[in-house]
């Protein structure tokens, strides 16, 4: 399996997850911290934390961007998206690994289904959540717990199914950012894996409170732009299974 860990700024954190990934068992085949241009140490802090671990630099700006790198590069059969913050527990992996090998296509950490929990989500993010939540189960006809968590693991096999913005495109000139280059990514996966008809199988998870730094999440422009997201994945849905003659 790949561990995909995208990195701003997280060089503290970084000294206690990487050395916590290593140690699952079973062992993880690669870990691949994608960097955000940090302007800490980040880099050198990975490179000496965990010398195996594949060190790139994303392409353009966003977690989204980040994570579409990590998968680009990964050569595992399994890819494990995971927060460098130390808000994830490396120990959940194995969950995550049962549950494709048991016949899931994407494994989904949820927070809100028997098992799960969180130590940092605030009642506002919480509400949000629950709201967005809902607008995605009545759109896609899914019945997902936690729209907007992101640790999640799937087979790399499916990423052409994804489409995921490439890595290699240009940055716009304009500064702005690639649909799916942000916050959303999680959303727009979210989507196309329900829009495929994958099997989606919820994960136990439980969320820690962020140990140093702050978080670069923006609760209300990035609840915009996920119920954008939303909007506009279930068009992208509806538009191509007009294309393709498909009825449910």
């Amino acid at each position: 399996m790949s561990v995909i860990v995208p990195t701003r700024n997280e060089a503290r954190n970084l000294e206690i997850v990487l050395p916590a990934i290593a140690a699952v068992r079973p062992a993880v085949h690669e870990v691949i911290v994608v960097d955000g241009n940090s302007t800490d140490n980040t880099v050198a802090v990975a490179r000496r934390t965990l010398p195996w671990a594949r060190v790139i630099t994303q392409t353009r700006k966003g977690k989204g961007n980040a994570m579409a790198c990590g998968f680009t590069a990964a050569t595992g059969d399994v890819l494990v998206m995971f927060d460098a913050d130390g808000s994830a527990d490396p120990n959940e992996i194995p969950g995550f690994v049962d549950a494709l090998v048991n016949g899931a296509d994407f494994a989904k950490g949820s927070r809100f289904c028997k098992g799960g929990g969180s130590d940092d989500i605030t009642l506002l993010r919480k509400s949000g959540n629950a709201g967005l939540n809902t607008v995605a189960n009545r759109l896609f006809g899914t019945k997902y717990s936690d729209l907007c968590y992101g640790y999640n693991a799937f087979w790399a096999d499916l990423l052409p199914q994804l489409e995921l913005p490439d890595p290699a495109a240009p940055q716009p000139e304009d500064g702005s950012m690639l649909w799916g280059d942000g916050f959303e990514i999680e959303t727009v996966l979210n989507c196309r894996v329900a829009a495929a008809e994958l099997k989606i199988t919820e994960v136990p998870s439980v969320e820690r409170e962020r140990m140093f730094g702050e978080t670069n999440l923006r609760t209300f422009a990035d609840g915009t732009r996920v119920l954008r997201t939303l909007m506009s994945e279930h068009r992208r849905m509806e538009q191509r299974r007009k294309a393709s003659g498909y009825a449910r």
